[in-house]
């Protein structure tokens, strides 16, 4: 079980905030799509992309730490029995889709496809969740709390034939969309193909110290949004869950670090990140203790049809940023 050093955390940003070459521990850090021996294997940018924002901005830093600070002390409220009092929190989406084919142009039917597919995940409600085995049934989420209403469908046609994660989509000045009201809303963009440095991008999100900003929201490629003609094995929407994760203070379940920490207690450590379909037990040793990790949780990075779960300590995460003192409050207003 993993401990909440914030501090050590916070060394660590700062560390890197000052490093220009910020490197990760893993092999991959980018939300990519990597063929290797022929499959397909996931992998996600967001955090090797706030490490560069934190890097080149002092506000976003202090940010940074006012919402780990939050957490924590939410967290340890928790304990003493202190909870939300308005309970469950439905965020406002605007999907913002940018196409140049006529299989980039999303359908109205996808996109509520999607939004099913978030509200199944967020509320523990998922056909796939009898899949939990008996070991992590205790920590469990179940119900979130965070459900997810379409507001809008704002689209664009455009010639660009890729995109990069530098936020151009997020720009109409660039060929993309402005973000509506992102303090108040979850913008949600999707383009037809994402790339970086040569890779193939399946989605990114920005954490919520970026909250209300001109930038803040969740990009997803077309390939995988949706289930209706996503591309497998991404073919759930899980990537839109993953990168929501993220925008609600989730970071990846092994801490983007060999046996690192994602500052959530009840998911056990783990040495890196996992792919494809793998089996239960799937064990790993760190720090001496060997013990089957949770690779089906939706912060890891296997296949749509092998994650199913958060764990009740992200959920707190989660809490934390959308309750009335969070980061991500204004989301209550709309």
């Amino acid at each position: 079980m993993k401990k909440l050093l914030f501090g050590a955390l916070m060394l660590s940003v700062m560390s890197a905030c000052n490093n220009d070459n910020i490197t990760n521990q893993n092999e991959n850090t980018t939300d990519e799509a990597v063929t290797t021996a022929g499959f397909a294997q996931r992998g996600c940018a967001s955090e090797e992309i706030r490490q560069e924002a934190l890097k080149k901005s002092p506000e976003l830093q202090q940010r940074f730490a006012a919402l780990e600070t939050n957490t924590e002390k939410f967290a340890n409220d928790i304990k003493f029995g202190k909870v939300l009092a308005d309970g469950t929190v439905e965020i406002p989406v605007i999907v913002n889709v940018i196409y140049k084919t006529t299989a980039e142009n999303v359908s109205d039917a996808r996109i509520a496809e999607q939004i099913a597919v978030l509200n199944a995940d967020y509320s523990g409600t998922n056909s796939d969740a009898s899949k939990i085995p008996t070991e992590f049934q205790t920590v469990s989420s179940g119900d979130t709390k965070v459900k997810f209403r379409l507001v809008n469908t704002v689209r664009k046609s455009t010639s660009k034939t890729s995109w990069a994660t530098n936020d151009d989509m997020k720009k109409a000045s660039k060929g993309g969309i402005d973000a509506t009201n992102p303090t108040n809303y979850l913008n949600l963009w999707v383009v037809g193909k994402m790339t970086s440095q040569g890779r193939t991008i399946l989605g990114y999100a920005t954490f919520p110290e970026s909250a209300g900003l001109w930038n803040d929201g969740v990009v997803i490629a077309a390939p995988y949004f949706g289930k209706t003609g996503a591309s497998s094995p991404f073919n759930l929407g899980r990537t839109a869950t993953h990168e929501v994760g993220h925008y609600l203070n989730l970071r990846h379940i092994w801490g983007d670090a060999n046996c690192g920490n994602d500052l959530v207690s009840d998911t056990p450590t783990q040495t890196t990140a996992n792919y494809g379909k793998p089996s239960y037990p799937l064990y790993n040793t760190c720090s001496g203790v060997q013990r089957s990790v949770m690779f089906m949780n939706y912060m890891d990075y296997v296949d749509d049809a092998a994650m199913f779960m958060f764990s009740s300590g992200q959920k707190t995460r989660m809490q934390s940023v959308v309750a009335s003192s969070g980061a991500r409050s204004g989301l209550r207003v709309y």
